[in-house]
């Protein structure tokens, strides 16, 4: 971490999620806030309401009667009922959000994603194959982002050569949009596009092993609340939020034990220690900010919001919040109790939450495996992107190629 620096004097009526300070430490800003300013107030981007204690963040997220989770963007104008985009189940409210849920939790068991590990595992590895011989490389750009690339593919059952193209429409939403709607909107348009000529083509062909796809559409012919239009916006949320999130993750992780030797040397000496540093390292680096909006007059630690207006949860203030978890603003790879809210909580709680696992152990075990040390390449290596998901866009990391002899697989 850097210096921490003092807030903004109008920080509490004018914050900026785009402040470089704040995108490449919110977390000491998150300290000053709780004492100054727990609730600040903004209009740029279309404006939000910010909380960052524990409780303001987990009462939001229990009342969606209060706070509709219809607009989750943290930027952009908040628009009229009825016209957001829809992706169901995240964007529904009850009654809507159960039935959605339901249909699509048996796809997220976790058998099938132990069936998903050994393609994640080949593509780890592969990826690591690639560096050759260089002593540095963009861990973001050339490991990270690829594995839940490749994983959200055979899920989605799309052809692999449209890798590529979902990593970019990833990009164009998550990271180009917050600022460029425009490009966001491109992203939305394509993406639509693609998944409602997949379904098209599948119900033509009838196959079996259609992924995700095919298996809404069988739901579909039993369930006639299911429409067309809901399986376009389900997989949407499936490529967007099972992309961006866990290459973030990972690439923070990574970040984390390039600039902690200690914990990554206990973890290259004790391997059987990785599930519990994964859940810390997701506690303290949790990558989601999520927008609700309220429905009706109400009010956020004091601070006053007409209906209409949005309301940013950021869980890692709330995984980073003293009065949530003792030495909150440390982290400890074997920390056991270990209650965060990086998943979310509430009706919404992430239905991806084990495979975001499964792919950030994988990731981390064959790295660690196959490149034990490594730090970063200079001062100026590494950028972070904010707003909805904040994570490592550039990652250089140096280490001996010597390292990349990885034995038997």
């Amino acid at each position: 971490m850097h210096e921490r620096r003092e807030l903004p004097e109008n920080w509490a009526s004018d914050f900026d999620l785009f402040d470089p300070a704040y995108v490449e430490d919110p977390y000491s800003d998150w300290v000053q806030m709780r004492a100054q300013c727990p609730v600040a107030r903004s209009e740029r981007y279309g404006g939000a309401v910010l909380p960052v204690r524990h409780e303001d963040i987990a009462q939001i997220a229990h009342d969606p009667a209060t706070f509709s989770s219809r607009v989750l963007e943290a930027t952009g104008p908040v628009p009229s009922p009825g016209r957001e985009l829809k992706m169901p189940p995240i964007t529904s409210d009850p009654p809507d959000h159960d039935e959605q849920r339901r249909l699509l939790l048996p796809l997220f068991t976790k058998p099938r994603i132990r069936a998903l590990e050994g393609i994640a595992r080949r593509r780890a590895a592969e990826l690591i194959d690639a560096f050759g011989d260089r002593t540095v490389v963009d861990a973001a750009d050339e490991f990270a982002r690829h594995i839940p690339v490749t994983v959200i593919a055979r899920m989605l059952g799309v052809p692999v050569q449209d890798e590529a193209t979902f990593d970019r429409w990833v990009v164009m939403m998550l990271k180009e949009g917050p600022k460029e709607q425009a490009v966001r909107r491109e992203a939305i348009r394509a993406i639509t596009a693609y998944f409602s000529q997949l379904i098209a083509v599948q119900r033509e062909s009838g196959q079996e092993d259609g992924g995700i796809v095919q298996a809404l559409l069988t739901k579909r012919d039993t369930g006639p609340t299911l429409t067309d239009d809901d399986i376009v916006g389900m997989c949407l949320l499936v490529l967007v939020a099972g992309i961006d999130t866990t290459w973030s993750a990972i690439g923070s992780c990574l970040w984390h034990l390039a600039t902690h030797p200690v914990d990554r040397r206990r973890l290259v000496d004790d391997p059987a220690l990785l599930d519990t540093a994964i859940e810390e390292l997701l506690r303290a680096y949790a990558p989601i900010t999520i927008g609700r909006t309220a429905t009706c007059p109400t009010s956020v630690g004091g601070v006053q919001m007409a209906a209409g207006d949005r309301v940013l949860l950021p869980f890692a203030a709330a995984n980073r919040d003293p009065n949530a978890f003792d030495r909150a603003d440390e982290v400890l790879i074997d920390r056991e109790e270990n209650r965060h809210l990086t998943f979310g909580l509430g009706i919404h709680r992430c239905i991806g939450s084990n495979l975001a696992r499964m792919e950030l152990k994988v990731a981390l075990t064959e790295w660690l495996r196959r490149v034990p040390e490594f730090e970063l390449a200079g001062e100026r290596d590494v950028t972070w992107t904010g707003a909805n998901v904040r994570g490592p866009e550039v990652l250089h990391l140096r280490f001996a190629a010597a390292a990349l002899d990885g034995g038997d697989r």
